[in-house]
């Protein structure tokens, strides 16, 4: 069994993901209706990447979800909830020290 784990995450596919599709957006988890879940996430990426194109994708879609359903939303999701309790904490702090 090999370890394909990529930069700390399940694998390239999720890293990529992330880094490219996720890192740059500012979450609040209150626009999410039932929390960040790995399904919310999979459908944005989705929607990014098969809804806003013209023509057909044919082979160029199959690899695309062939690479997509490799992607560890889970994970993906637990890293952004993370990221927003961080950020909250920081705000919290922040927040007394002005308070001092």
């Amino acid at each position: 069994m090999s370890d394909n784990k990529y930069n700390g995450w399940t694998n390239y596919a999720t890293w990529r993901v992330k880094m490219e599709l996720f890192d740059t957006i500012s979450f609040v988890e209150e626009d999410f209706f039932g929390g960040i879940t790995a399904e919310a996430l999979e459908d944005m990426v989705e929607n990014w990447v098969f809804e806003n194109h013209t023509g057909s994708l044919g082979l160029v879609e199959d690899y695309a979800r062939a690479f997509l359903a490799n992607v560890n939303y889970h994970e993906i999701a637990k890293s952004i909830k993370e990221d927003i309790s961080h950020e909250n904490e920081a705000r919290e702090f922040l927040n007394t020290k002005e308070n001092e």
